[in-house]
């Protein structure tokens, strides 16, 4: 339950349109539902504005499909990140209306309309072809979060001309996510362009000496742009999560006008 329900619940008891104990009973399962093998918070919407999301690794199919039908018992969207076609199959077969992004790697369950919120735009910039599932995870996770992004692909430091072509893009953006493996130089050079924040996502894509993105993150870690924010190795959805709270805290975006996420 998130907060904007919560508040039409006591309005309801309030004009008694519900009773106490019709309420009562609605708020029973809160702030969690036990189902022996994972603790599903209910209430997590309410301290942090947006639902708890289900991160599928590590769990079978038959966790997956029941933690998520507890979510969308009370009528609330569903996120499920990291799911490989396998359990996305089962998973899709079981709760009608999943649906699922192979590009993303994420099942999406949507019950409530989600408002896309005006005037606010992120960039998504992705350093090449090989890193765009983890910018699908985070375009997907941002779509489910109502931010409208945009999507800058293929623009590595190998070909900088290419990416000094969308500047204009990176210009009107609030907030600019970079996604880069390799040598992870492209956030330095978004950083070095731009006003706003820019959240570096490096990935785990390159050869050797690339340590499965451990040079990439350490590289946008040290980088000589002041005030970059890294993320962890492919972690699209924590970068999204982020942009989410960087627009909370600039007063763009307000718990009553967005429909999102949380992991777990």
């Amino acid at each position: 339950m998130d907060e904007k329900r919560l508040r039409d619940l006591l309005a309801l008891v309030k004009t008694g349109d519900r009773t106490i104990d019709e309420a009562a009973s609605e708020l029973r399962r809160l702030p969690f539902a036990d189902l022996g093998f994972a603790m599903v918070d209910h209430h997590r919407a309410l301290r942090q504005g947006v639902p708890e999301v289900i991160l599928a690794e590590g769990k079978t199919s038959e966790q997956i499909v029941a933690i998520a039908r507890e979510l969308g018992r009370t009528g609330q969207n569903v996120l499920i990140t990291r799911i490989d076609e396998a359990h996305a199959a089962i998973v899709v077969r079981e709760i009608h209306g999943m649906r699922y992004s192979r590009a993303a790697r994420m099942c999406t369950l949507e019950q409530a309309p989600i408002v896309m919120l005006p005037g606010v735009l992120v960039a998504i910039v992705c350093a090449g072809t090989s890193d765009l599932p983890v910018a699908e995870e985070c375009a997907e996770t941002m779509r489910m979060l109502g931010v409208r992004f945009e999507r800058v692909i293929d623009v590595g430091v190998a070909g900088l001309h290419r990416l000094l072509s969308k500047q204009p893009v990176l210009e009107k953006a609030g907030v600019i996510v970079v996604i880069a493996g390799m040598e992870g130089a492209l956030a330095s050079v978004v950083g070095g362009l731009v006003d706003v924040p820019v959240i570096a996502v490096p990935t785990s894509t390159g050869y050797g000496a690339a340590f499965g993105g451990i040079t990439a993150m350490c590289a946008m870690m040290a980088s000589c742009t002041s005030g970059i924010t890294v993320v962890n190795i492919d972690n699209g959805f924590g970068a999204a999560f982020a942009t989410v709270r960087i627009l909370r805290a600039q007063g763009r975006i307000t718990r009553s006008d967005r429909t999102g996420k949380s992991e777990t």
